[in-house]
């Protein structure tokens, strides 16, 4: 790499990404040496080398400059971030590049040893490689390891084989080879390290390398014109069927805790124990090699594997004095880290409301966080919620700022937590509060509406509990967007719906990078009815989404909303209307509500409600032109019989009705036309069929 290096010289850091060869590295870094500023950071991506090797022939002042920094891919969404340094590190190097990674990246930065692997791919490739060895020694099927070390344990359910297929089987024999060449000789690791790899070998030479190739442990076949999930059979190496209920039934004690499944006595107990021992561990044994932090560990796990729990959370849910008893009984070594926290009781605890980890020297001392992160698991440690329903609580969050958090399946919206929304309010404004924030630490902001329970009064014809609840929302919505205090939304992950409709009607949103938002409800055979439609048509207009007067914003919500379009990110959403220009944007999952919560202070400064909306639609002529534009995609197949139901009684609502373009609608006309309109449908049993579809199947139903 020769070409432009010269360009470099005004960056604040180069990162290097190339092959994973010692000696073509160190040739680019003596390139790199001449053409980079005297202040920039250089950093490797790599996964496998010591930094100790890559710096060998370096200068003093370029390696007090540079570090590792190996990111998991996708980088977009693992935030995991691992990052060595050393002594011999320029002071401030390290601080200025983990909180640029930190707030401006989005990353969760783990600070590891020079250590093989660092953290995630040693302890990683450790369990793949154990699982791998386990279920050919227990003879077990992919399908089987996978339904086992899946999600009754907490872990994804691609587990081991799905996950191979998903990073590529062909990467893990180099990770592996690597870390045999670099390890000592007596680590645990060696005793396990290509564990099946005479298939694995195989595999590659016939281009089975996962999902980037033909297939790999599972592949996609077609039968019939049907798609079909087919897994590998580890002895024979032909396909099958892949069986999508080999669990055993062990697998249902998960709910119970690990425990649970390794006290059963039948086979698939027994291969997680061997796993899980074996593993849980090496994570011990690791300490203090590569990190004296269990909470880092802990944590890169969560965050770059998407476990559940950490290895000594999970220990801690076993019990220290547990895995001690379980590993001597079985002939296995006690690592001493593990014994130490058998005989101090656990590796954490909690002391006036905060975490406190076990360090190698044996002190409980409390975990290092960022002052400026922020969640409800804090929260709770800390102190009770104000209040609390089964569907929602408030949470005092300090500098008179209540949050509503919301834990309902998928965070879904129902009458109890618009409840709390409604108290929540009426305790700002009647108190010495600031105002509300709205968020949760969950996945998903808010998936929209409880559409069980709108389908269960559908098919009771209990039409007056039905229109309660749409006028409920109505006037919660109402309620949150004219507040006498301000109210902002903390988004994140899904905000569909009913939870798009959430953040339209507060002041503000302070939204998570990955939040993705939209109006979705076509696809269930109804239209936005809390306020969605004069919302988003508002925004249309205000933000100047769309040209051509009031005809052109009303054919740009036609749009968007009649074809359900969702924003794949905050960026997106902001581009399309869902959020205003003003709304904030944080990279950071742990920094959203502590975000969230300083863009409140801030606007609660000589705070004042909004002024009501006027609309000056162009009525009949508006509605005629829509329709005329459906029935084009009709005749061309690309809409079906109800999506034409559908989508007229939108272009109703957006054209205002009865109306022309010399009167001017208020926000309650469009309301008024939202509530019959979605009551109308709800009667329709096409409807009634996408609604029970979408619950059954997860997915939109074309009828």
């Amino acid at each position: 790499i020769d070409d432009d290096l010269a360009q470099l010289k005004d960056f604040d850091w180069v990162i290097e990404v190339i092959v994973e060869n010692l000696q073509i590295k160190k040739n680019l870094y003596k390139n790199l040496a001449k053409n980079i500023g005297q202040d920039t950071i250089l950093s490797s991506n790599t996964s496998t080398i010591p930094r100790s090797e890559l710096i060998a022939d370096m200068s003093p002042d370029l390696s007090s400059r540079f570090l590792i920094t190996h990111f998991f891919n996708p980088p977009r969404y693992l935030p995991l971030l691992e990052v060595v340094s050393s002594s011999d590190v320029a002071e401030g190097v390290l601080q200025r590049f983990c909180s640029f990674a930190d707030i401006e990246l989005g990353k969760r930065v783990t600070i590891c040893n020079d250590s093989p692997g660092f953290i995630g791919n040693r302890l990683g490739i450790y369990f793949i490689q154990r699982a791998f060895k386990a279920t050919i020694d227990h003879e077990l099927s992919v399908e089987e390891a996978d339904a086992m070390l899946g999600r009754p344990i907490g872990l994804p359910k691609t587990a081991v084989f799905g996950l191979m297929d998903l990073v590529g089987i062909d990467l893990i024999p180099h990770v592996t080879e690597s870390l045999v060449s670099n390890l000592p000789i007596n680590d645990p690791f060696h005793e396990i390290a290509g564990a099946g790899k005479e298939s694995v070998n195989s595999m590659i030479k016939d281009g089975y390398t996962g999902r980037k190739g033909k297939g790999g442990f599972y592949r996609l076949n077609k039968d019939d014109g049907k798609k079909v999930k087919e897994a590998r059979n580890l002895v024979t190496g032909t396909y099958q069927t892949a069986n999508r209920r080999a669990g055993f039934p062990s697998a249902k004690m998960g709910k119970r805790g690990l425990s649970a499944i390794m006290d059963c006595n039948d086979k698939g107990a027994e291969f997680v124990t061997d796993v899980l021992l074996d593993s849980l561990s090496y994570a011990a044994y690791m300490v203090p090699e590569v990190s004296d932090d269990i909470y880092a560990i802990d944590g890169a796990m969560k965050v770059g594997y998407n476990w559940k729990n950490g290895p000594f959370e999970m220990m801690d849910a076993i019990g220290a004095k547990s895995m001690v008893k379980r590993l001597q009984d079985s002939n296995r070594l006690v690592p001493p880290f593990l014994a130490l926290a058998a005989e101090k009781g656990s590796f954490y605890n909690i002391q006036s409301g905060e975490i406190t980890r076990l360090s190698p020297n044996g002190e409980m001392i409390i975990v290092e966080r960022s002052g400026e992160y922020l969640t409800v698991a804090d929260l709770k440690r800390r102190g009770k919620p104000l209040k609390r329903n089964g569907s929602a609580s408030i949470w005092d969050m300090g500098e008179q700022v209540l949050l509503v958090e919301y834990h309902t399946k998928m965070n879904a919206m129902d009458p109890m937590n618009m409840e709390m929304l409604l108290n929540a309010v009426d305790m700002a404004e009647s108190g010495n509060w600031k105002g509300v924030v709205i968020g949760n630490d969950a996945t998903n902001f808010c998936a929209g509406a409880n559409l069980g329970l709108a389908l269960f009064a559908a098919n009771l014809a209990a039409w007056k509990d039905l229109d309660d609840f749409i006028a409920l929302g109505q006037d919660t919505y109402q309620t949150l967007k004219f507040s006498e205090v301000p109210i902002v939304a903390a988004s994140a992950g899904l905000c569909l719906g009913g939870g798009a409709e959430v953040l339209m009607h507060c002041d503000a949103v302070q939204a998570h990078s990955e939040s993705y938002v939209g109006l979705v409800e076509v696809g269930v055979g109804i239209i936005p009815a809390w306020g969605g439609c004069k919302e988003y048509l508002g925004r249309v207009q205000e933000f100047s989404l769309a040209s051509n007067g009031p005809m052109g914003a009303v054919m740009k919500a036609f749009e968007v909303i009649g074809t359900a379009q969702v924003a794949k990110s905050a960026e997106q959403a902001r581009s399309m209307g869902f959020l205003s220009p003003n709304d904030g944007i944080t990279m950071n999952r742990d920094r959203l509500l502590s975000d969230a919560k300083k863009l409140l202070i801030e606007i609660s400064v000589g705070y004042t409600p909004p002024e009501p909306r006027t609309y000056s639609l162009p009525g009949k002529s508006g509605k005629a032109a829509l329709q005329l534009a459906v029935n084009d995609l009709a005749l061309a197949g690309k809409v079906t019989p109800h999506d034409i139901i559908v989508t007229n009684a939108l272009a109703e609502i957006l054209t205002g009705g009865d109306t022309d373009i010399t009167e001017l609608l208020e926000e309650d006309d469009i309301l008024s036309m939202e509530r019959e309109t979605i009551s109308m449908l709800a009667k329709n049993t096409d409807t009634l069929d996408r609604m029970q579809h979408m619950l059954e199947k997860g997915k939109p139903l074309r009828n």
